[in-house]
């Protein structure tokens, strides 16, 4: 193998990218460095204080300390008009309570926290008015595994890593060889085209492991994200996803012949999967009508699966749709860009 064209041309293109400490670190520093601030900001840190605004007038002493006795998740206020209608433009409250009689309640019920401290203070009003409620209820305090940011977080980023190092690392460097003339060269040599194209695969294939591997075991080392499913299932998943891209790459690159014209080109393709694919929250956010074509993107399809394999633990019989989506963006990219990748 190593005599063979496809042998020697992927030992390039491994060489190629760890002589560039650049490339080690956006392929495997970057990831890490992301989900270290992105898990540490957002995590799991309990219920915090819901902010309010008790507004100044008669008997507003009287209802803030009844809202602090009732309710000791409230951070209670007592501020002018003026102050509390800022306050609660700005989110610095998420809800004004005027006393009186009817007692009113100023929010905004677009935010969730707003909502939240409405229902928090009106049982605290009630129940300082001596409602009692009639029905006995017990809470039952639970923490599953998979329900926090991080553990959403980690398969999205894997599946963005292998987007970016799959388009970035196939597209970037054909079209870099293409710039220095270097296809021009490789042209009149007996290799195939396909043999060309194929060695970037294999040399993603390579360091494929080693990105796993960093990601998710930093996952589990500093966050303690777990993986439910099968290792071999996740392997065969990443694999795949590596494909698709590194065809997607190559299909990019094809015709490309400046840096500047196949960067605009890659990033035209990875913006919308960087927003809508759920790598950092989730697409279900976006409107029914755009679902139906969200779905379809190869980074949505990769993360679903990845997803339901770390989270759920979900077997691989289960993803054929999400699968599939990957595989055909994969196939498709790669058949077209052989049939259309030019040397010059």
């Amino acid at each position: 193998m190593r005599d063979h064209p496809l042998g020697q041309l992927t030992l390039a293109r491994m060489r190629e990218f760890y002589r560039e400490p650049e490339a080690i670190f956006w392929v495997f520093g970057f990831p890490i460095v992301l989900a270290f601030a992105l898990g540490i900001a957002f995590r799991n840190r309990g219920p915090g204080e819901l902010r309010v605004a008790v507004l100044r007038g008669p008997g507003d002493s009287a209802l803030a300390a009844a809202l602090r006795r009732g309710a000791p998740g409230l951070a209670v206020t007592v501020l002018d008009s003026g102050e509390a209608r800022l306050a609660l433009r700005t989110g610095r409250v998420a809800l004004g309570v005027l006393p009186g009689d009817p007692i009113v309640y100023r929010y905004d019920s677009t935010r969730t926290e707003s909502r939240l401290a409405r229902l928090e203070v009106d049982a605290a009003v009630q129940r300082a008015h001596g409602r009692a409620d009639p029905a006995v209820v017990r809470d039952e305090r639970v923490t599953e595994p998979g329900s926090r940011y991080i553990d959403f977080l980690i398969p999205g980023l894997l599946g963005m890593n292998l987007m970016g190092s799959g388009l970035w690392g196939v597209g970037f460097s054909v079209v870099q060889a293409r710039t220095k003339k270097l296809l021009k060269r490789y042209m009149a040599t007996p290799m195939r085209k396909s043999h060309y194209l194929l060695s970037f695969v294999l040399s993603r294939l390579v360091f494929l492991f080693l990105e796993i591997a960093a990601l998710v075991g930093f996952g589990w080392w500093m966050f303690h994200v777990g993986v439910r499913g099968s290792f071999v299932a996740l392997g065969f998943i990443t694999t795949l996803g590596a494909l698709s891209f590194a065809g997607l790459g190559m299909l990019v690159a094809s015709r490309a012949r400046t840096i500047e014209a196949v960067s605009g080109l890659m990033n035209l393709v990875m913006l919308p999967m960087w927003i809508l694919s759920g790598t950092f929250f989730s697409y279900a956010r976006f409107p029914d009508a755009m679902q139906p074509f969200v779905k379809a993107l190869p980074l949505t399809a990769l993360n679903d699966a990845l997803r339901a394999v770390m989270i759920d633990g979900t077997a691989l019989a289960q993803l054929g749709p999400p699968l599939a989506i990957v595989v055909a963006w994969g196939l498709v990219s790669f058949g077209v860009a052989l049939r259309i990748f030019r040397w010059r």
